[in-house]
């Protein structure tokens, strides 16, 4: 199964939860706001490189690598808020590697994502470490820049549905194990296939 066609707005204009960094366009967006992303150094040119060729056109909005292979190629990206040409853009960490891609692509066809998504209502711990992750979420956005059309929506389908399997494994990995709970059961889903600590590039 293949992600969705990113350039199409679902939901509402600021809730493309999978719209990618790459499009047409600059590798990079502006600041957002006071401090911000102004704080961070440039992203490597070669690391835009890899970026281009995984995602199969220019990155847009991409501040940092939030977590690499074990190789040292890009997993997950961070990004603006709001991208270049003005767009809200809400998925602060987004999943690049393709083979991360379709192992994640492959549990999501299997239609867990209504499971979880159940779970919810009947878990409370899951509920809980999910809202957390939601507004851990939203902290780390902020801090690049406050986005008024996107305050308080995070990504994934967080805090009450499960949306998105790539954004929640994109979460797990930038922030590390226990953060993001349904990211790091999708991680240990699709560990036949893909780990973090195994170079499949």
């Amino acid at each position: 199964m293949t992600r969705p066609d990113p350039t199409v707005h679902r939901d509402t204009p600021g809730r493309a939860d999978e719209r990618p960094p790459g499009d047409a366009g600059a590798p990079t967006g502006p600041p957002v706001g006071p401090g911000g992303a102004a704080a961070l150094p440039p992203v490597d040119p070669a690391d835009v490189e890899v970026l281009t060729e995984q995602l199969g056109r220019p990155p847009r909005g991409v501040v940092a690598v939030a977590a690499r292979c074990v190789c040292g190629r890009p997993l997950v990206v961070r990004t603006l808020p709001r991208l270049d040409d003005g767009t809200p853009f809400p998925t602060t960490y987004y999943l690049t590697s393709p083979q991360a891609v379709a192992a994640v692509s492959a549990v999501e066809a299997s239609g867990v994502m209504k499971e979880l998504t159940a779970r919810l209502a009947e878990d409370d711990e899951l509920a809980a470490g999910h809202r957390r992750a939601h507004e851990a979420y939203l902290a780390d956005r902020e801090a690049l820049g406050h986005v008024p059309e996107i305050a308080g929506i995070s990504a994934g389908g967080m805090p009450h549905r499960v949306k998105c399997l790539h954004v929640l494994v994109a979460h797990a990995l930038a922030a590390g194990p226990g953060v993001n709970p349904v990211g790091d059961e999708t991680l240990a889903r699709v560990a036949d296939r893909w780990r973090p600590d195994r170079c499949t590039c």
